[in-house]
């Protein structure tokens, strides 16, 4: 039988694990991670998965992941398969799998290695992503691709939508490549390193609005941060209004500068390139909400409070 170790989180690692566990492989172990302290977590729980099913977990820290070295050289795993673990496995621990190691990323590699590409995607304004197989090397996804399958960005879609979507995406690659895997018939071809393709971790101070910025900017920015991520925000009358969701509106601005008004009782705020949104769904924090959610004269956008 084909054994594999998983290093799993999210959504993507739900998915992978019940893939090879469907599909015959023996799992005897796979390590995860604890929430983070305040995480507002949409997704599956890789813990509570893999233990109804019988699998032995294990939560190291970062700085431990060396110690499970013993562990992994007892259980002489075939393969080692990470979905979307958020470290990079230390080159010591892929070298233990005898089949080789490798990862679902969230992106069509070689574009958007790294933290976050979900979110970049859609801040970048791009119309497709996807999810893509590969071999885990030193340098984070920079292995050999094995597979990847697109799926659309419609100019709806927030970042939670499209996650689920790419969830979908990373199940299906795995789940058809696997058989050749096992089968030691998989072709992988080599990714070429990118200039300008590897993207950092995002914070929610990274939500903080520009309004210099075109109208589509602002757009994608709500968008690719929207709840259950951090937010789009900005100070605005003595307050801070969160905007969760927002479209692109036909009719140009209607000040020269950034500001949030009413308009045929909707809620508009206009942006840098003489373009304006209309704020779909917002909250304040620090206020009254009913005191200024529907404001009699234009509020300033960018105030700090």
């Amino acid at each position: 039988m084909t054994r594999a170790v998983v290093f799993a989180y999210q959504e993507v690692g739900v998915r992978g694990l019940a893939v090879l566990l469907d599909q015959g492989i023996e799992v005897p172990l796979v390590v995860t991670h604890p929430d983070l302290a305040g995480e507002n977590r949409w997704f599956a729980d890789v813990s509570e998965f893999a233990k109804q099913a019988g699998v032995r977990v294990m939560t190291p820290e970062r700085e431990d992941l060396g110690a499970i070295l013993p562990d992994l050289v007892r259980l002489e795993p075939d393969f080692i398969f990470s979905f979307y673990y958020r470290h990079l496995i230390p080159v010591p621990l892929l070298s233990v799998a005898r089949r080789g190691a490798l990862n679902l990323h969230g992106s069509l590699l070689p574009r958007y290695r790294g933290r976050a590409p979900v979110n970049w995607a859609l801040l970048r304004g791009e119309r497709e992503t996807g999810a893509s197989l590969h071999y885990m090397v030193e340098r984070a996804d920079a292995g050999d691709l094995v597979d990847q399958m697109a799926v659309p960005i419609l100019a709806t879609d927030q970042a939670c939508e499209v996650a689920r979507k790419v969830a979908w995406a990373a199940e299906m690659v795995l789940y058809r490549s696997l058989p050749a895997l096992v089968a030691g018939t998989a072709h992988a071809r080599p990714l070429p390193i990118l200039p300008g393709e590897y993207f950092g971790r995002r914070r929610p101070e990274d939500g903080r609005i520009d309004w210099s910025r075109s109208a589509w900017e602002v757009h994608n920015l709500i968008r690719a941060v929207a709840p259950p991520f951090p937010g789009a925000f900005s100070d605005c009358g003595g307050a801070r209004l969160w905007i969760d969701c927002a479209r692109v509106d036909p009719d140009p601005a209607r000040h020269p500068g950034p500001v949030l008004y009413t308009e045929q009782d909707r809620l508009f705020a206009d942006c840098g390139d003489g373009r304006r949104i209309q704020v779909l769904k917002y909250r304040w924090s620090g206020v009254d909400a009913k005191a200024i959610s529907a404001p009699a004269t234009p509020l300033v956008l960018g105030e700090l409070p």
